[in-house]
């Protein structure tokens, strides 16, 4: 049995601009702040002495890594992301950014809003365009009905409200 896993397929590069603005803002608390904290501590450690049992300056290498691959992966993401910052034409579907009221059969509501795969949020009801959910809203319209198949089953929505600013849950 082989360690080899194929690399996953990258997600939609839309984004909204406030999902940009909290990429960026991340990037650049890892790279200003939080990267010359773990240097100065790894040097630290480092100056303890014998660093094969010196478990502050393994972890602190480990912990560098991470921040280093991560500053990589977010310098990559935003050079190829597109800004999606204005309303559709047709108000009337659902398309990237727009707030969606659902009810389902028993009657109760949800707001999501339809988003990139960089800024999913379950808390605040934002899906990624790619889910089945995201993928299953995209192009319907006011009170257009579908089912989606969920871990727990096949589900029944309506669509109930589109709006393209925050909708209150």
């Amino acid at each position: 049995m082989s360690r080899y896993r194929p690399p996953q397929a990258t997600g939609s590069k839309y984004i909204t601009p406030e999902g940009k603005q909290r990429l960026e803002q991340e990037l650049d608390h890892l790279w200003r702040q939080r990267r010359p904290e773990v240097t100065r501590a790894l040097t630290a450690a480092a100056a303890e002495g014998d660093r094969s049992e010196n478990a502050e300056y393994i972890y602190r290498k480990k912990e560098l890594r991470e921040i280093d691959s991560r500053v990589r992966f977010l310098r990559k993401r935003l050079e190829g992301i597109v800004v999606v910052n204005r309303s559709p034409e047709n108000r009337e579907r659902v398309y990237f950014g727009a707030w969606v009221r659902l009810q389902d059969i028993s009657g109760k509501e949800n707001v999501y809003r339809v988003v990139g795969p960089d800024e999913i949020d379950p808390v605040r009801g934002f899906i990624s365009m790619d889910s089945p959910m995201g993928k299953a809203l995209l192009g319907k319209s006011l009170d257009d009905e579908f089912s989606i198949e969920l871990p727990c089953g096949e589900a029944d929505y309506q669509i109930i409200a589109i709006s393209y600013s925050p909708m209150q849950a």
